[in-house]
C-alpha cells in the first residue's frame, strides 16, 4: 500500500490553507558575495565589481522610470512621436536592467531591488512630480544618459583591467551601445530647424 501522506500542519492533516505572514533572516546580506562560485574570479573582484555594477544598476533603473514618467506626461505637437519613443526607449532599459541585476547575482552579490533603495543611490538628478515641457524631458533624459555612459566607460575599463571579461562585456555590448543609440535618438529633437519652410540664408550671412 502507498504510504499516507503526512503534513506540518494543524492534526498533521493536509491543508489548504496558505502560510501567511512570514519572515526571517536575510539569507545573504547586502554588500556580499557568495564564497563557492567557479567563476575563476577572487571575492575581492566580485566585491568591487557588485558595487559598481549595483551603483549602474540604480542609475539605469531611473532612467528607465525617467522614461516612462516621459511617456505619460509629454505633452505638444510633438506628442505622438515622442510618445511612442519614450515607451519603446522604456522597454530597451527594463531588459538592460534585468541584465545588470542578473549579471550581480552572477558574480555572487545582491542586487538592488526596491524603489526606495534604488533613490537613495542613484546619482540622476530627481525630476518634479509635475507635467514638464518637452525641450526639458529631452534635456533630463540626455543628462541621465550622459551619468550612465560616464559610468560605464569607467566600469568597463575597471572589469577589463581585474578581468572581469563577463562584465566588460556587457556594460560595452549591452548597457553602452543602448544608452549611446537613445541618447542619439533624443538629442536629435533638440535641433532647432524649420518644421516647413526652409530658411534661406541671408546676404549678409553668406558674405561673411
Amino acid at each position: 500500500m502507498p504510504k499516507k501522506q503526512t503534513d506540518t500542519g494543524v492534526g498533521g492533516r493536509i491543508g489548504a490553507q496558505p502560510r501567511l505572514h512570514q519572515r526571517a533572516r536575510e539569507i545573504q546580506t547586502y554588500g556580499t558575495v557568495s564564497h563557492a562560485l567557479p567563476l575563476e574570479l577572487e571575492e575581492p573582484v566580485r566585491l568591487e565589481m557588485t558595487e559598481q555594477l549595483n551603483q549602474l544598476l540604480a542609475d539605469t533603473m531611473t532612467l528607465r522610470d525617467l522614461y516612462k514618467k516621459c511617456h505619460w506626461q509629454v505633452a505638444g505637437p510633438t506628442f505622438y512621436q515622442l510618445h511612442l519613443l519614450y515607451d519603446k526607449h522604456y522597454g530597451e532599459q527594463v531588459e538592460v536592467v534585468d541584465s545588470i541585476a542578473e549579471r550581480i547575482q552572477l558574480l555572487g552579490g545582491v542586487s538592488l531591488a526596491m524603489a526606495a533603495d534604488v533613490a537613495e543611490t542613484t546619482q540622476i538628478e530627481r525630476p518634479p512630480r509635475g507635467r514638464e515641457e518637452v525641450p526639458v524631458q529631452l534635456s533630463r533624459l540626455l543628462d541621465a544618459h550622459q551619468v550612465i555612459i560616464r559610468q560605464t566607460r569607467k566600469l568597463a575599463r575597471r572589469a577589463s583591467e581585474l578581468g572581469d571579461d563577463g562584465t566588460n562585456d556587457l556594460v560595452v555590448s549591452e548597457v553602452l551601445r543602448t544608452n549611446e543609440l537613445q541618447a542619439w535618438f533624443v538629442s536629435e529633437h533638440l535641433v532647432n530647424v524649420p518644421l516647413v519652410e526652409a530658411q534661406e540664408p541671408s546676404v549678409t550671412a553668406g558674405a561673411a
